[in-house]
């Protein structure tokens, strides 16, 4: 019999939920809310006596300084105007329910049943808010939940029952199916096409002819009858069609272009962007540098940290998943990376989470109709970062937030990960695997759901309340936590010979593409532990439910594997075996549901092609805008600081634990009150050693409206300086590209620009190769994820495609030699004095001063690497050798944000002179400020140290605009000696601190 728990603050005591609930409905919508209390109720279908449940009560639930709790209801009609419960839909990972049942079995010291359940939701109640019902939808729907993965009831004040409150509601799976292996006739590629649209497999129709001849080769055909199979089941055409996928296979990447320059008619044929732009240089640096150890084929890059360590790191994309449920999405991304690290090699220990995140304007009041508006995607993108990180013991160390309409269609969530591991375990090399023959295939952390199926359950079923709600998955950072610290234990004691996570395509993916290193797999699909009963055959296989690693362990030490599982309380199973068959053979009550060779996978697919057709930004109108010089500089710095893509995100980085592991040396937030980010993280992951690990990102896509050539050398140079300014060595810098891109095929009605955004993704690529070889940076990881529109509905029933901006995060790692030379952005001491290295150009396209007056521009900031290395050099010699007090790359916004964000970390004053910056041509004062020209960089300098360091830097591009003053007041003349900016550095500080 199922039982509520109710349990609530005392009245008395601040409820700061509520109070954060009242906030939003005012800044969300404007209506007043007087207070709000929450209630958070556990319904628990368990069985057990009314005087376990007192005790669980008490000794549990409730603490009983702060809390009260009652099995009736709390809440009276004199407490609200209306009342709102909210709960996850059946089949949503229940994390808080899961830990419940937990810690009721650790309680009675006796397991629970299998059909026990505990089910987690909440109650808001509203006092002193005169709202209709009307609005209480609003509320529920647009702030409490998100109808896609939770439910939701209203109560007004004269409909409660007290005696039942909200009654019992437990959204308990009931699929009344019993599991099948559908067979599918494929008599023309017609109807298989017509099969992968009814299906949503997604097959490319150049795809289809090479899966029907397959099935129907003689040889294959006698093969599959031996084993009880003749026509292809479902379970094969998905795992096809997964494997298959862009994402998976990275089809667009590894496609052939047919670039043509329109301006000059010169064409050129792309084979592989992939081969070309990204495996080779990455596989010419690594020859050259014995430092990278294991690159482009794991889950993430490998490199030497000492002698005795290697630091591992990756990155990837949760952006459909987001845009559709941020608080899930975001938490799946951040969880789902931290396994990359945890499956390379034999595992690593996880040391540090970074995000990038790109959505609509904040305060967007536009016709389209987003599926969650920007505010409230941020806020829940935001949220779903900081509970995997936080909750994982994970230290959230670095990001980045950019603001652009365009992804107003798609956000963009980028999630990455670090972590590090022996160099050696039990004499064998950490980043070496590989699965063998008669190695057990052992199912790890979470059970199967409908979770992350590709949508195509929900069209296939009736809906109902028992409905799953499938096609969104939810992360759980505690299951996760217990299985990352039992997968070390293991691969300690040598249990492991292979592991890997299972991610985009659940076990399809994982056992998949092991198989192939092992020569085959049989997996037994009914061995695979359920959430629920009813899952057809297919959806075990392909399902993307969390927390789940695949391990291969040898038979001789599985008894000793389990147990160990046992011991950290995760669960594990035996699936299957791998075995040297060359074929991937599922079964499901002992019948054969999946029997493919191998080698089909690596059948001769024709490649993917792309028209490709570039203008350059002369051709396409983009011209320099025509305008005067400001007059009120303060005001126009006031502003631009205040701006959402350069303001201060402490809001954001307040919320992510830095400190957790207790790993930090320079953290994202410095200066004198600590909230002004510096340029990288600086980690101590082997805290016996002064060795350091230095980490930061950077992304630039407006550069990318005008070239994005150009704005992929931007966000890598300006990572490269980002490291060298905080002390890391420029000969050990590794990247992480992460490509995000608007769909690329060309159709005339449905996308047509693709050809040019297709010219954009190549010379993006082009940029990419040539940026790495020039710095010599192996990518030691990265991803592509396409497809970044969206369909908006409008003000009349129509809907307006909406693409993001062509998008590039990139994301570099570097050592550093000894910890304590490290430096950071904020000016020091009164009396400095400051220099600007490098040279300022007329480069002002792209940036925030021309998007301050809207316009684009033409003169997009270009690297130089030949001209800009020997600069870095210089730089990372000064650092080393301390000449300097401080140092900060110079990026978005141009030397006067940046020179304004110094003065006010370290709550000091600045006195510059524009006419002592190095400049090429005779630029205005508001270009000299505001140009976000590459390779420079603001540092200060302590008196002493000046002849030296003048001495060291002679004969570079360098010059000594001003000092430190004590007096906080940010003062700027121009090269005439006029004095055309002073601001007092509080009142820049509280521009830029306002939250957008």
């Amino acid at each position: 019999m199922a039982v509520r728990l109710e349990i609530a603050l005392k009245p008395h005591l601040f409820d700061a939920e509520g109070s954060e609930l009242c906030r939003k409905i005012r800044d969300y919508f404007g209506w007043h809310v007087g207070s709000a209390r929450v209630i958070r109720v556990i319904t628990l279908e368990t069985g057990l006596s009314p005087e376990v449940l007192e005790a669980i009560r008490t000794e549990i639930f409730t603490n009983p300084v702060s809390q009260v709790s009652s099995f009736q209801p709390l809440a009276s009609a004199d407490d609200f105007q209306w009342a709102v419960w909210v709960g996850y839909r059946p089949g949503v990972r229940d994390t808080a329910g899961s830990v419940a049942l937990e810690a009721i079995a650790d309680f009675t010291g006796r397991p629970l049943g299998k059909d026990d359940a505990a089910y987690t939701s909440k109650i808001y109640l509203l006092r002193d808010a005169p709202l209709e019902r009307a609005q209480v939808e609003t509320i529920a729907r647009e702030l409490l939940a998100n109808d896609i993965i939770q439910q939701w009831r209203i109560y007004g004040r004269e409909e409660w029952d007290a005696e039942k409150g909200i009654g019992l509601i437990c959204p308990k799976v009931a699929l009344r199916h019993t599991p099948t292996v559908e067979k599918i006739a494929i008599d023309s590629d017609e109807q298989l096409q017509a099969l992968s649209d009814a299906r949503n497999l997604a097959l490319n129709p150049r795809d289809i002819p090479v899966i029907r001849r397959y099935f129907l080769r003689p040889d294959v055909l006698q093969e599959r009858v031996r084993v009880g199979l003749d026509l292809p089941t479902d379970v094969e055409l998905e795992a096809i069609s997964q494997a298959r996928s862009d994402h998976c296979n990275h089809n667009t990447f590894r496609g052939r272009f047919f670039y043509k320059d329109l301006d000059t008619g010169r064409e050129t044929m792309v084979d592989n962007l992939f081969k070309t732009c990204i495996e080779a240089p990455t596989l010419a640096v690594q020859a050259q540098k014995d430092w990278v150890v294991s690159v482009l084929w794991d889950n993430a890059g490998a490199a030497r940290f000492d002698d005795d360590h290697l630091y591992v790191i990756t990155g990837e994309t949760h952006n459909s998943p987001s845009t559709m449920e941020a608080y899930g999405g975001a938490l799946t991304g951040i969880v789902g990376v931290y396994r990359d690290p945890m499956g390379t090699g034999k595992g690593s220990r996880l040391i540090a989470g970074l995000y990038g995140y790109c959505v609509g304007p904040r305060d967007y009041a536009g016709p389209l109709r987003p599926h969650l508006h920007p505010r409230r995607l941020l806020d829940g993108v935001v949220e779903g970062v900081r509970d995997g990180g936080n909750k994982h013991g994970v230290p959230t160390v670095f990001g980045n937030l950019f603001y652009h309409p365009s992804y107003l269609g798609k956000c963009l969530v980028f999630v990455a990960a670090l972590g590090i591991m022996p160099r050696h375990i039990r004499g064998e090399p950490a980043e070496q695997k590989r699965p063998e023959p008669g190695d057990i295939i052992v199912m790890a952390g979470g059970r199967v759901g409908k979770d992350g199926i590709h949508g195509v359950t929900a069209s296939s079923e009736s809906y109902s309340e028992h409905t799953p709600a499938g096609h969104v998955q939810i992360g759980d950072p505690y299951t996760q936590k217990k299985m990352h610290d039992f997968l070390l234990e293991a691969r300690d004691e040598g249990l492991i010979t292979f592991i890997t996570d299972n991610g985009g395509g659940g076990l399809s993916s994982s056992v998949g593409e092991s198989a192939h290193m092992a020569g085959g797999a049989h997996v037994e699909l009914d061995r695979v532990p359920l959430k629920y009963e009813g899952l057809d055959v297919w959806e075990i296989w392909v399902s993307e439910s969390q927390e789940r690693m695949t391990v291969a362990v040898r038979p001789e030490n599985l008894d000793r594997f389990m147990a160990l599982a046992a011991l950290h309380e995760v669960e594990c199973t035996a699936i299957g075996r791998y075995e040297a068959s060359g074929k991937l053979h599922l079964t499901y009550r002992g019948k054969t549901c999946a029997y493919l060779d191998l080698s089909f996978f690596r059948e001769d697919f024709p490649q993917w092609e792309f028209q490709a057709h570039w203008r350059s930004p002369e051709s396409r109108g983009l011209t320099e805008p025509v305008m005067s010089e400001p007059t009120d500089y303060g005001r126009l710095l006031i502003d631009l600081l205040a701006s959402p893509n350069l303001c201060s995100r402490e809001w954001i980085q307040r919320q992510y634990d830095h400190e957790v592991q207790g790993t930090s040396v320079v953290k994202l937030l410095v200066g004198r009150s600590r909230d002004v980010p510096n340029d990288a993280a600086v980690l101590r992951p082997v805290l016996t050693s002064r060795r350091g690990l230095a980490v930061t990102q950077a992304l630039h896509p407006t550069y990318g409206r005008i070239d994005t050539y150009h704005m992929v050398e931007a966000s890598i140079d300006e990572c490269v300086r980002r490291l060298i300014a905080v002390g890391g060595l420029l000969d050990e810098i590794g990247g992480v590209d992460n490509f995000c891109w608007p769909s690329i095929q060309h159709d005339e009605r449905k996308n047509p620009d693709g050809r040019y955004k297709a010219a954009q993704l190549v010379r993006a690529n082009w940029a990419l190769k040539d940026m790495c070889l020039a710095y010599g940076i192996p990518l030691l990881s990265g991803k592509d994820s396409m497809y970044v529109d969206g369909h908006l509905p409008g003000p009349f029933g129509e809907r307006h495609k909406v693409s993001g901006l062509p998008t590039m995060q990139f994301t570099a790692v570097t050592t550093v030699d000894d910890i304590l030379r490290c430096l950071t952005m904020d000016a020091k001491m009164p009396g400095d004095w400051v220099y600007v290295l490098g040279t300022t150009r007329h480069e002002l396209g792209g940036s925030e001063y021309y998007e301050k007056f809207g316009y684009v521009g033409l003169t997009v900031p270009k690297a130089d690497p030949a001209g800009f290395l020997s600069l870095y050099r210089a730089v990372e010699a000064a650092v080393r050798e301390g000449l300097l007090a401080s140092c900060r790359a110079v990026g978005r916004g141009g030397l006067a944000i940046h020179g304004a964000l110094v003065a006010l970390a370290g709550n000091l004053g600045m006195h510059w002179d524009l006419g002592a910056v190095p400049v090429k041509g005779d630029l205005s004062a508001a270009t000299v400020l505001f140009s976000e020209s590459l390779g420079r960089f603001l540092v200060t300098v302590a008196p002493d140290r000046r002849e030296a360091f003048e001495a060291h830097f002679r004969g570079f591009p360098v010059g000594c605009v001003g000092r430190v003053m004590e007096e906080p007041v940010f003062a700027v003349r121009d090269a005439s000696g006029r004095e055309i900016l002073r601001q007092r550095v509080d009142v820049l500080g509280r521009a830029w601190r306002r939250r957008p």
